[in-house]
């Protein structure tokens, strides 16, 4: 008997805490704000005691909750968001919630060079050349040639070959070429060979290293195969060089 009162007192301590919990529930009052126009459907769910609720088309919604309580907003388009019922939120029964949009993740775009150019259309049968600076001027002021004094019996012949050929301006500008050239050859054996292959590979000391590309790029043949990109043929070359630049360098020694 003592047992059973026990029993019955244990169930009806639980069942006022239960109520007790219950009636520390009150329905608040919530209002979403988003930074557009669009009436998104946001479900708001309590966590802590399952209850949901839906906003309407200006925000507003109600929902039962209490003292430290968990809210879960979500939405299709828009960031999910947690919000935890505090005294202040629970006291007043109001409070706002800003839903921002969903950002979303575009893939990396690749820009490819484009293969197009006035040969693939067409345009042009072959390649143009590209013309260095020096090159250019050199074109502008035009080079003489004796076949077009035939030209002034028609009055065509144009005038600015014939001037720079006499103020020797079309000399300077083919040696100004010819230099800016070599220079073109000397960065291109820099670029190909460190300056340890002149010194360890081909023997060469390296106070003589920047004559001897400077005695390279004056054979026209070597010039030949270093224009034709193959490295094979390059060292081949240079080593042939190389040996007859020491032995220049020992006569000198001499």
């Amino acid at each position: 008997m003592k047992s059973s009162r026990i029993i019955i007192l244990f169930f009806l301590l639980i069942r006022q805490i239960s109520f007790g919990q219950v009636a520390n529930e009150k329905m608040i009052y919530g209002n979403i704000i988003l930074d557009s126009n669009d009436a998104s459907a946001v479900h708001i769910l309590n966590v802590v005691n399952g209850k949901t609720s839906e906003n309407n088309k200006e925000g507003y919604f109600y929902i039962s909750a209490k003292i430290n309580d968990v809210l879960v907003f979500t939405a299709e388009n828009l960031e999910s968001h947690r919000l935890k019922i505090n005294s202040t939120i629970f006291l007043s029964g109001e409070f706002f919630v800003k839903m921002f949009p969903k950002t979303i993740q575009l893939k990396d775009v690749v820009v490819k060079k484009s293969n197009f150019s006035a040969v693939s259309l067409g345009i042009l049968s072959k390649e143009p050349k590209r013309y260095s600076p020096a090159e250019r001027k050199l074109q502008t002021a035009g080079d003489f040639k004796p076949i077009m004094l035939l030209n002034l019996i028609g009055g065509t012949m144009p005038l600015d070959p014939l001037i720079n050929k006499i103020n020797g301006r079309t000399k300077r500008l083919k040696k100004l070429v010819a230099l800016e050239q070599k220079e073109i050859y000397l960065n291109k054996i820099s670029e190909l060979y460190p300056r340890d292959f002149f010194t360890n590979t081909l023997g060469i000391s390296s106070k003589y290293v920047s004559g001897f590309k400077y005695y390279s790029v004056e054979n026209d043949a070597f010039l030949k195969v270093l224009t034709s990109n193959n490295a094979d043929e390059i060292t081949f070359f240079m080593i042939t060089l190389a040996k007859e630049y020491k032995a220049l360098i020992l006569i000198e020694k001499k």
